[in-house]
């Protein structure tokens, strides 16, 4: 493993249990009824204690959209040919895609990686070029990385996280493009679950039944050739992942590692997440899920995250749209927290009884 894999693992430890305790007293002072703001007091909490502050705000958000290719595209699994990946990465960079609507919307930043697109880009100020191949190989018919690539994507995440970090940001989310990753992510979450692929593969991007049978076909065949380890994250991204896939998982890893909450997006995101809390689980502390995927493998996440989804609106883009939907939720939740009054300050009686 490279020692930079290695020692960010070492370095993220569970949020302390204090924090949480001393968030809670403050949100039971202020002038509610204990708990009647639900689900927001508990994004209020997590946010104040993983940064370790009792005035938490929300000063400069950022969505990765890491892109990558597929080799099992070739098995005929998805409704659109591989070409669309660099198209829509032009796209991301033009501003012209959902995640760029939606970034604008938040405030966020939208940084964009080219991870391993099967596609030569001219230089782009928007544009980061951290290609390790042009696509991963056929799954189907060898191993879809090799280790030292998916280590590799991994690393690439580890340090844009903390390049981030440097410069300010204090809450982070995860993004994808790349056709044919649902293929990769449902096969992970096979991998990891022990679930038969037809249990966990949905149909993307809009295939039909006969483009669905292929899909679950190349998954059990990729599964079966390869026996990938489910104790082994780095060994089932290897064999059966992306390198988009990667590139989350190293996200989420250095986010945690620097104290930063990192909000997940849909199946392909919640794939790299989850290969992220196999290899520490203390990352768990640190993971916002956004919503619910139309896509059955998604619940393998929920599962292993041990959280449910914050909302589900039939979504199933990617590209970290969900994610930076809940930007908002998470960012409302810090207000409250920071400029409401507390019942001493307001001159409120803290004792009504309803």
């Amino acid at each position: 493993m490279l020692n930079l894999i290695r020692d960010t693992l070492d370095s993220i430890k569970p949020v302390p249990p204090i924090r949480f305790e001393t968030a809670q007293i403050h949100l039971d002072s202020l002038t509610k009824p204990p708990g009647s703001l639900g689900i927001l007091e508990d994004l209020a909490k997590r946010y104040a204690a993983i940064h370790g502050t009792n005035h938490p705000s929300v000063s400069k958000k950022s969505v990765v959209v890491f892109a990558a290719d597929h080799g099992v595209v070739e098995e005929g699994i998805s409704a659109y040919p591989a070409k669309v990946t660099p198209q829509m990465v032009q796209n991301f960079l033009n501003g012209g895609a959902a995640i760029n609507v939606l970034a604008r919307q938040q405030n966020a930043e939208v940084v964009v990686v080219d991870i391993g697109v099967n596609y030569e880009f001219a230089p782009h100020p928007k544009l980061l070029d951290k290609k390790i191949a042009r696509g991963t190989r056929n799954m189907t018919k060898e191993f879809a990385m090799t280790k030292a690539e998916a280590e590799k994507s991994i690393a690439i995440g580890i340090q844009i996280a903390a390049q981030l970090a440097d410069d300010g940001v204090d809450l982070m989310a995860t993004g994808e493009m790349g056709i044919g990753n649902t293929t990769a992510s449902s096969a992970i979450f096979a991998a990891l679950s022990g679930l038969p692929a037809s249990k966990v593969t949905g149909r993307g991007t809009g295939i039909d039944d006969e483009a669905l049978g292929k899909k679950i076909s190349a998954i059990e065949r990729a599964l079966e050739m390869h026996a990938p380890d489910p104790e082994d994250p780095i060994d089932v991204l290897a064999k059966v992942g992306g390198f988009e896939i990667g590139g989350i998982t190293g996200l989420v890893l250095g986010a945690s590692s620097k104290n930063i909450p990192v909000v997940v997006d849909g199946l392909i995101s919640s794939a790299g997440a989850s290969l992220a809390i196999k290899l520490n689980p203390a990352v768990k502390d640190y993971i916002f899920p956004s919503h619910r995927s139309l896509e059955p493998g998604h619940e393998v996440f929920f599962d292993l995250l041990q959280s449910p989804p914050l909302f589900d609106l039939k979504m199933r883009l990617g590209e970290g749209t969900g994610a930076v939907l809940a930007f908002n939720l998470i960012e409302a939740a810090t207000k409250i927290y920071s400029e409401m009054a507390t019942f001493q300050s307001a001159g409120v009686a803290d004792n009504i009884k309803g």
